[in-house]
């Protein structure tokens, strides 16, 4: 199915967000990316290889760079929010600046995304978050990823209220095997590879997640169009076990 449609995609310069991007484009969609890094961005775009992408650097914590982002001409479809930036050490060691840095990202960051964005989009548009299984099952390490997915499926259910007809979702990815793995204190390759193995073996679909599944739980989102307030789990049952 080819669709004329335009979305915003923060976070699409790598991992999942990506992967949305390329799955949007292939179905015909303008695409504009949005990220922190300038070189990743053009990476990506390069990736990407179509004349319908855009890339925009902009930092999701910084509502000014929001605004800017959201104040380019013309209606929008669809912004869908991949973005993170979050610390993975012991509660006790976190400085406030680890946690105000993952506030911005995580909670302040989307705030400022349906802000900014409600006035452009359409009014069967959407805007899909990602939250995470820590919301659920946390981590050692990971009270700040359990705390802000947590706090931010909240806003998606107030989103969804507050902006009708806009439509305001979240999908909760469990274990993928993105970028993000490689910036978690001591994760070597080989480390990754064994702690991937280990729950591979304890999830009910027997594998980690791969960025296109987390993509075509996003894309769903986007267009059912009796979907709001939803946090849908993708997560290889994660939750059960």
């Amino acid at each position: 199915m080819r669709v004329h449609e335009r979305v915003v995609v923060i976070g699409g310069s790598s991992g999942m967000g990506l992967e949305v991007a390329k799955k949007l484009l292939a179905t015909g969609a303008e695409v504009v990316i949005s990220g922190r890094s300038e070189e990743r961005l053009h990476t990506a775009r390069t990736t990407l290889g179509v004349d319908r992408v855009e890339a925009v650097a902009a930092d999701i914590g910084e509502r000014s760079q929001v605004a800017a982002l959201f104040a380019r001409p013309g209606r929008l479809d669809h912004v869908v929010v991949t973005a993170a930036d979050l610390p993975y050490r012991p509660a006790v060691d976190l400085t406030e600046a680890d946690v105000m840095r993952a506030v911005r990202s995580k909670l302040l960051g989307p705030l400022f995304v349906a802000q900014e964005s409600a006035a452009r989009l359409s009014a069967g548009g959407s805007i899909t978050f990602t939250t995470g299984i820590a919301a659920r099952r946390p981590m050692r390490g990971g009270s700040a990823a359990a705390a802000l997915n947590s706090s931010l499926e909240g806003l998606v259910r107030a989103l969804a209220v507050e902006l009708a007809p806009i439509r305001v979702n979240a999908v909760s990815p469990g274990w993928t095997d993105t970028p993000i793995w490689g910036a978690m204190p001591g994760m070597t390759a080989e480390r990754k590879r064994e702690v991937f193995t280990s729950m591979a073996a304890r999830l009910p679909t027997g594998r980690i997640g791969r960025p296109e599944d987390i993509a075509d739980a996003v894309i769903f989102l986007m267009r059912n169009q009796f979907s709001t307030g939803a946090v849908l789990d993708v997560d290889g049952g994660h939750r059960l076990v």
